[in-house]
């Protein structure tokens, strides 16, 4: 069974999926809406097959749809996803959630009680590297886990291949580096070791309303409290670092730019998966596998969007004035 999908905006993640749903066997795009006319006339060139509907209320009461798939800015999350679940649809909402906490909380509750499947792309969730992990901790050749430390480094914010959606990724009301960064690995922390807290941060912004450019913040994760420490910054002239380091007493693993992992027995760190040719669109291809059995009622590994309302709760509280 083909679950047929309606997407909501047409920027870098709505092509992105659009791409790799339109080759997965349990998908098929049947309906797409951007505001921007110029990303609507790309997708009618590129994709014959998918009708561009007038507006956001047209694309998602399109009959021939049973999922909504919202990949707009985060400010109109929730009113896509509220909409979706009027018309007894599916939603698979891009992160975060939304960009205020007690709106999100709405939300969360307005999903449950719709009683249609909701979920989050996280894309950690259903990662090669995220299993693998689970994988060797469950076998105990991690040992004991002594902490986690997540650093992140961006040259420029928004990166290049955001320009298109700079407008609202540079500013602090819906963008910046911790709600679209740091909250994948934030969930991926709370999925290894348990629910989160925040014990303190510190954050520097370069005035006006623009987003933040440097960040620490201390968290403790899971019934034993484990350290997690964060580290984020913008600026300067290098390539972009992206990477989780879990420190443990056997061995200890890193994940790297997304998709690469690596490991250390006490010497250097050398590489894992590399039987995986593209990790990365192997990562596409198992989100999908899981989003798709979340839709038909199957075991999966998406996160929910109660799970991403408790990574936006300390987002935002790490980011707050």
């Amino acid at each position: 069974m083909k679950h047929k999908v309606t997407i909501i905006g047409l920027g870098v993640m709505g092509q992105r999926m659009l791409s790799n749903m339109t080759a997965h066997p349990r998908f098929e795009v049947v309906c797409a809406w951007d505001p921007d006319e110029q990303a609507c006339a790309h997708t009618r060139e590129h994709f014959a097959q998918v009708r561009i509907a007038w507006d956001a209320a047209d694309a998602i009461g399109d009959e021939n749809s049973d999922v909504v798939y919202v990949a707009s800015p985060p400010v109109w999350h929730k009113e896509h996803a509220l909409a979706a679940f009027a018309a007894g649809k599916h939603v698979y909402c891009e992160k975060p959630l939304g960009v205020e906490l007690v709106e999100s909380s709405d939300l969360v509750d307005s999903a449950i009680r719709s009683g249609c499947v909701d979920i989050v792309n996280f894309s950690l969730a259903s990662a090669a590297a995220t299993r693998e992990i689970e994988r060797r901790m469950l076998a105990g050749e991690v040992g004991e886990v002594t902490g986690v430390d997540i650093r992140l480094h961006f040259s420029q914010w928004p990166r290049a291949w955001q320009m298109n959606a700079s407008e609202w990724l540079s500013r602090r009301q819906q963008g910046g580096f911790a709600r679209e960064v740091l909250s994948h690995w934030v969930y991926l922390t709370e999925r290894l070791f348990g629910e989160t807290t925040l014990e303190g941060a510190r954050v520097r912004y370069p005035g006006g309303d623009a987003a933040e450019t440097h960040l620490l913040a201390d968290l403790s994760a899971g019934e034993l409290e484990l350290p997690v420490t964060v580290a984020g910054s913008v600026g300067g002239i290098g390539p972009d670092l992206v990477e989780f380091t879990v420190w443990g007493s056997n061995s200890s693993w890193r994940i790297v730019d997304w998709n690469r992992l690596r490991s250390s027995d006490g010497g250097p760190w050398r590489d894992e998966l590399t039987e995986l040719a593209d990790p990365r669109q192997v990562g596409y291809n198992l989100q999908l596998d899981n989003a798709a059995a979340a839709f038909a009622g199957e075991p999966h590994s998406m996160p929910s969007f109660e799970d991403a309302l408790r990574v936006q709760v300390i987002i935002e509280n790490i980011i707050a004035p």
